[in-house]
């Protein structure tokens, strides 16, 4: 049985490297630091170092370790091992009695891997999210279900996302829907009120983001010739913030750079990134969190990619999966510019993923499990788990 004295916090090592990690611990984070029943240790890996430097602090998230692994365009294989090499070593140092992980990155997978290393249990914050194609996203659907096997607390933001687990075999008392902690944020960051639209003009206004790794080299730069088509009507504003990444980058400046109608801007700061979401009319988007916020706040939202792992907006009705095929990209975003019926229907869908209290939660279960001695052998879930 666990030996963790009631009266002492509970230690927990919240691990985050992107920007998208960042914004959905930032709740649970911030939780954490205002309850006297936990001590959170903050553990940023630099995977994003820029975009996280800039928005730690508008979060009100105190970074207690900042690791630095990030070499220029290193393979997966050399983060994975560097990341979980420092990690490991991190955990040595500092004993937690719990480490937190969110969503399917690198350093969601290594952060769990040298957890297990380490023997200390796993949270997992989005547990529970599949698209069903081991390779599709790239690599982020076999991190997603590596890290279910090494978990010991998942928190699944959605029915379905609880069921994919307890369909893999999974112990049902150890999967807990939440909801999802974007909404906790985006909510937060939008009552504080201090970000700054990107859009500049009366038109209607599109918000772009793309960086998928199985989206880069030929998609790319044809969504980026669908992008000029688009931005040809001349009643569109399209603001895109381009990624860091330089391979985002070469694909999409050569289409985009000058163009008449689009807005290329350096990645945007959070509050500055919802103030942008809140005041465009249409989302086009490969990104998984933005399939979560767009609908919170009705904005209608074109998922450029074949697969997802959050269908419950395509199924409400609030997203579309329509792809890569620029033909596409064109006629779907002019239906919703055009058709105002159209819209309204996709605009009024509703927010299938959660009420803003997702961190609470998280917190609640996380102390009635201390509180009670969690068995210190079940750390992990699944076929696997310790009886």
């Amino acid at each position: 049985m666990s030996t963790h004295p009631s009266a002492v916090p509970v230690r927990a090592m919240l691990v985050l490297g992107t920007r998208p990690e960042a914004i959905k611990l930032a709740p649970v984070a911030r939780a954490m630091a205002a309850s006297p029943q936990f001590e959170p240790i903050v553990v940023t890996t630099g995977q994003h170092r820029e975009m996280l430097d800039q928005m730690l602090g508008m979060l009100r998230v105190h970074a207690r370790i900042a690791l630095d692994v990030m070499r220029n365009r290193q393979q997966l294989s050399d983060l994975t091992a560097r990341l979980v090499r420092e990690l490991g070593e991190v955990m040595r140092e500092h004993r937690p009695d719990l480490v937190v992980v969110q969503g399917d990155t690198t350093t969601a997978l290594a952060g769990a891997l040298a957890a297990f290393y380490e023997k200390i249990p796993v949270a997992h914050v989005e547990a529970g999210l599949r698209t069903g194609v081991l390779d599709n996203p790239f690599p982020e659907e076999l991190n997603r279900c590596l890290i279910s096997r090494m978990t010991r607390w998942h928190f699944a933001p959605t029915p379905a996302a609880a069921r994919h687990l307890t369909d893999e075999g999974v112990a049902p008392e150890q999967v807990f829907t939440t909801g999802n902690t974007v909404i906790d944020n985006l909510l937060w960051v939008l009552a504080e009120g201090n970000g700054t639209s990107a859009f500049r003009t009366g038109a209607k206004r599109v918000l772009v983001t793309l960086h998928r790794r199985e989206n880069q080299g030929e998609r790319m730069r044809g969504m980026g010739r669908a992008l000029t088509r688009l931005a040809a009507r001349g009643d569109v504003e399209i603001v895109l913030p381009l990624h860091k990444s330089p391979a985002v980058r070469e694909a999409l400046l050569p289409e985009l750079e000058g163009q008449a109608g689009i807005r290329l801007v350096e990645p945007l700061g959070y509050l500055d990134f919802a103030a942008t979401l809140a005041e465009c009319d249409l989302v086009l988007t490969d990104s998984g969190g933005i399939q979560e916020e767009a609908p919170s706040l009705s904005k209608p939202a074109l998922v450029l990619r074949t697969t997802t792992e959050r269908p419950e907006a395509v199924e409400a009705g609030a997203a579309r999966l329509i792809g890569t095929d620029p033909e596409a990209v064109v006629a779907h975003a002019a239906q919703l510019l055009d058709d105002p019926a159209e819209y309204r229907k996709m605009a009024g869908a509703g927010n299938p993923f959660g009420d803003g209290r997702a961190a609470a939660r998280i917190l609640a279960q996380l102390a009635e499990d201390f509180a009670a001695d969690v068995p210190a052998g079940l750390t992990a879930s699944g076929p696997y788990s310790a009886a």
